[in-house]
């Protein structure tokens, strides 16, 4: 009999007061119990509408019919069939705003927690399956992928699966991309990063890093050593600042710089040898994600953190239940409040940033409701550590891989609907051509490159 309970089983989390002084994963994941209860709420509707928010199509009511079964191996393969990284697709994906908001089960109550099952079964897979190399046919073409981030993980593993010789050129000595650098380990474990990409390797995916392709090689010297396409999946690591007064001084950070000193270089570590400064009062100025991960980072080395945003809290563009447990965990919220100046000490330290109230407006192009400042309503909040989360936009150093690469006025790749750039045999997707985007959009558009590359390769193999 289905599950008819209008309420999803509860993700176990650590307790607030314990998870905010320690960087261990916060969700503890379903038990098997939890798991095929949840699953049984599903009632496995024929047109399957739950998939239409899914952007690589993940078979969801055939994988949740194996968990009722009992089946968790199965259910695992079904999820394997279009995602190369299932474990971290049922951390980070915003399913409530994919998947599960097209599930008939949301319509008078919860929608089934998709993601929560997908994270059950691949955990599941991961702590019992072994490291064997899976024996593919190969076709002798190779390939290369440009950054290791989801949409190069996802192409080079599709591309794999074809029997393509794939390597993965990486910049950073690990590879991961912003699932590495850039989501916390309170998130998303490093070690679940590492698996997924052990997960690859079985496939015969091979990984290059320290290789800045545009600086060590170019996409031409890559054509000599014999690969017959390009994939560049190289993310979105620029960040935006607001161009204020005091965005240069001492103690202010970009949060792509905080993240990834702690994320990538263990700065929340006591032992670690990475310089950060762990600060007393932290303002974080921002509401995406990326503002959360900051706010809630900062939070763990120690000190009050509050977080600036100039629109209203049903603005914040951040996932509810990331707001909900930064909440919980001690985070204070000033809405309608926007950043006007970072004040510093004669040491050019900051010791505050000046702020100015907002009121919404007018809808701006997205939608939105435009903030407006409200007259003479400056003040100052103290702090000592301001961090940036505005968003990021695509690495100018991409225009530095090949000749003739097209690129927007924001400096994403330009591509058609399957992912190819100006440039013949050479194709992009993710952040790269989006701008900061999720995980999953990048990942879906790293599997219709590969599924374009393919294509192309399979009419004409020779070298450009």
């Amino acid at each position: 009999m289905p599950n008819m309970s209008l309420q999803k089983n509860e993700m176990p989390v650590q307790e607030a007061n314990v998870r905010n002084k320690n960087f261990n994963e916060v969700a503890l994941g379903y038990s098997k119990e939890q798991a095929l209860s949840e699953a049984e709420r599903c009632l496995n509707c024929k047109n399957k509408p739950c998939m239409n928010g899914c952007p690589v199509m993940v078979k969801i009511p055939d994988f949740i019919a194996k968990i009722r079964e009992g089946d968790f191996e199965g259910a695992y393969q079904i999820i394997s069939e279009t995602s190369s990284l299932p474990a971290v697709c049922g951390r980070v994906c915003p399913q409530e705003s994919q998947c599960e908001k097209y599930c008939i089960r949301g319509i008078k109550g919860d929608p089934v927690g998709i993601g929560r099952l997908e994270r059950f079964v691949a955990d599941l897979h991961n702590a019992n399956s072994k490291v064997e190399k899976i024996d593919i046919k190969q076709n002798g073409i190779k390939v290369a992928v440009v950054g290791s981030g989801p949409s190069g993980l996802t192409c080079a593993g599709d591309l794999a699966k074809k029997g393509y010789s794939v390597t993965v050129f990486e910049a950073f000595h690990i590879a991961g991309g912003v699932l590495s650098y850039g989501i916390p380990e309170f998130r998303l474990p490093k070690a679940i990063v590492e698996k997924e990409i052990e997960n690859l390797q079985t496939l015969g995916v091979k990984f290059e890093k320290d290789m800045v392709i545009g600086k060590v090689l170019s996409i031409e010297e890559l054509y000599k050593e014999g690969f017959k396409a390009v994939f560049i999946g190289t993310g979105a690591g620029l960040p935006k600042f607001m161009n204020i007064e005091g965005e240069n001084k001492n103690g202010v950070y970009s949060a792509n710089e905080f993240l990834t000193r702690i994320n990538l270089m263990k700065a929340y570590k006591e032992d670690s040898s990475t310089p950060i400064k762990r600060g007393k009062k932290i303002v974080v100025v921002g509401g995406g994600n990326v503002a959360m991960d900051a706010a809630r980072s900062a939070l763990r080395l120690g000190g009050d953190v509050s977080i600036v945003y100039r629109r209203t809290k049903n603005e914040l563009p951040a996932r509810k239940e990331e707001v909900l447990h930064a909440e919980e965990e001690g985070i204070v919220f000033n809405f309608l409040t926007n950043p006007v100046r970072i004040n510093a000490d004669e040491k050019g330290w900051v010791k505050s940033i000046t702020c100015v109230k907002m009121e919404l407006g007018e809808p701006d192009a997205s939608g939105r409701r435009s903030p407006v400042v409200v007259n003479g309503s400056e003040f100052d909040i103290e702090a000592d550590v301001v961090i940036m989360a505005l968003g990021t936009s695509p690495n100018p150093l991409i225009k530095n891989t090949t000749n003739g690469l097209e690129v927007n006025n924001h400096g994403g790749i330009i591509v058609d609907e399957n992912g190819k750039t100006s440039v013949d045999y050479v194709y992009a997707g993710g952040d790269a051509v989006t701008g900061a985007a999720t995980v999953i959009l990048a990942m879906g558009a790293g599997k219709t490159a590969a599924k374009a590359i393919d294509a192309k390769l399979l009419n004409k193999t020779e070298t450009k």
